[in-house]
């Protein structure tokens, strides 16, 4: 199966650590360059850096901020003028819920959710989608949503209401790009061992108390998202759009029981 993005450039928002920085390493396996951004982490951005090119790939580091419309004009510059074009758009870059609850969450701390993860991932597509259009058509947008696209938390409005709102972009783009040839989806995790879920990573009683909720017991590791993503990105997906694909242990499907 290797080989599934031979020869194609692919832009992972985010690929710094995680989600993020798994798929990058995947999509090297497969044959892709890799167009790698970071907002903080720059060790972290050099460390996926390190492992494209360990499998043979090319990549490059762009540090930005994708609320900032400016920052991702030049993100996509900088990506054409070092790869000649962009294929694949995986937006992966975000906030996590504040847990603060609606009554106490802060205006600034509502739109820096929405600034990154819907904002950013549109501005993203926008240039991303002329980028394709000018080509002739073709090319896949990868969007992290959450299994909180549907399951609210307490405390989460403001990552709750973002990715239910991207999990609407990706609706609609899969309706507007469909005759360009472009395939628009999102990945919708459930808990996942990244740096969002920190705490119980760093305590394994924490861990153990979280996944009592899962079917299967566990998080998933970052590498077994980025495989699906693979998927996605690829040609066996040429007929996928506008879906949402799920993995999350079962989480999803255990809603309810019990009642």
């Amino acid at each position: 199966m290797a080989g599934r993005l031979e020869e194609k450039i692919a832009l992972i928002t985010g690929s710094d650590s995680g989600i993020g920085q798994a798929t990058a390493i995947e999509f090297a396996k497969e044959g892709a360059d890799v167009v790698i951004t970071y907002l903080h982490d720059r060790k972290g951005a050099q460390h996926t850096l390190a492992q494209v090119e360990a499998h043979g790939r090319r990549g490059v580091i762009v540090q930005t901020d994708i609320s900032d419309e400016a920052q991702v004009e030049a993100l996509f510059d900088q990506a054409v003028a070092t790869f000649g074009t962009v294929h694949i758009l995986m937006n992966n870059a975000g906030v996590d819920a504040s847990g603060d609850e609606v009554a106490d969450l802060a205006t600034e701390t509502w739109d820096r959710a929405i600034r990154v993860n819907v904002y950013g991932a549109f501005f993203c597509c926008r240039h991303f989608i002329n980028i394709r259009k000018e080509a002739g058509g073709g090319g896949k947008i990868i969007n992290v949503t959450s299994v909180h696209q549907e399951i609210p938390n307490a405390g989460g409005a403001d990552y709750d209401c973002s990715k239910g709102a991207l999990r609407n972009l990706t609706s609609t783009l899969a309706l507007e790009l469909a005759p360009h040839g472009i395939n628009v989806n999102n990945l919708g995790p459930g808990m996942v061992l990244t740096p969002f879920n920190q705490g119980a990573i760093d305590n394994p009683d924490v861990l153990e108390e979280q996944v009592q909720s899962i079917p299967m017991k566990r998080a998933a590791e970052p590498s077994e998202i980025a495989r699906l993503a693979v998927f996605l990105a690829s040609q066996d997906a040429d007929y996928v759009t506008g879906s949402t694909y799920y993995m999350d242990g079962g989480l999803m499907q255990n809603l309810g029981q019990g009642a």
